[in-house]
């Protein structure tokens, strides 16, 4: 079962809480939903050079909390904090709120620094995933990958590329490990993501697996 399930999903509430914490009427759940979808990718897209490792929602009656984990919170807080303010005029656009013709909820922002970027599965699978763009052997890739995640503390971590790997005219899948990574143990801190490089002959999908010990979670 721990194989087939997305392990972020399997330990919720276990490891980690949810990324979207609010209660809505049935006539708003919808609509909060997706708002939430479409401002987390806007966040995602502006915040692309910081390395985004989650952000997390939280709605009251009147108020909005935006926390965004990344790996370099000088470029999302700006000179002066600047960018704090920026983000929640950004933030009230993409919700699309207009303050002169609606009540204008409070936004808040925090920006929290990882403490281990090597440890998010996240930003060491966007690290693969710039790599392989930018044609490097994806053995390489991997195996200096693995290495440093291992150097950094993990347990285990795991990879895995599927495709038309380096071009080949075969679709083929690659499995890499070093460690333990036990998904089907719900007492094991899994950090898992997954994308997909767009290369020149088509897309290679990515998968990271990250056994993170308790204490040094992110």
């Amino acid at each position: 079962m721990g194989q087939k399930v997305n392990p972020i999903k399997f330990r919720t509430g276990i490891f980690r809480g949810w990324k979207s914490r609010w209660y809505a009427e049935k006539g708003d759940y919808k609509k909060f939903l997706f708002d939430d979808i479409k401002l987390r990718e806007a966040l995602e897209n502006k915040f692309k050079l910081a390395g985004v490792h989650s952000i997390e929602i939280e709605r009251l009656p009147r108020a909005i909390t935006i926390r965004i984990m990344v790996s370099r919170p000088g470029i999302v807080i700006g000179r002066g904090g600047s960018g704090i303010e920026e983000t929640k005029n950004f933030v009230l656009k993409t919700l699309g709120i207009n303050p002169k013709v609606s009540q204008v909820p409070r936004v808040d922002v925090v920006v929290e620094e990882v403490k281990n970027p090597e440890l998010s599965a996240r930003l060491v699978l966007g690290r693969v995933v710039s790599e392989l763009e930018r044609r490097m052997p994806h053995r390489r890739v991997v195996t200096r990958t693995m290495e440093r995640v291992m150097a950094s503390g993990a347990k285990g971590i795991r990879v895995s590329l599927a495709g038309r790997i380096e071009g080949a005219e075969i679709a083929r899948k690659e499995k890499y490990k070093m460690g333990s990574v036990p998904t089907q143990s719900l007492r094991a801190n899994i950090d898992y993501a997954d994308a997909h490089a767009l290369l020149k002959r088509g897309y290679v999908g990515v998968k990271v697996w990250i056994y993170v010990p308790a204490e040094r979670s992110n």
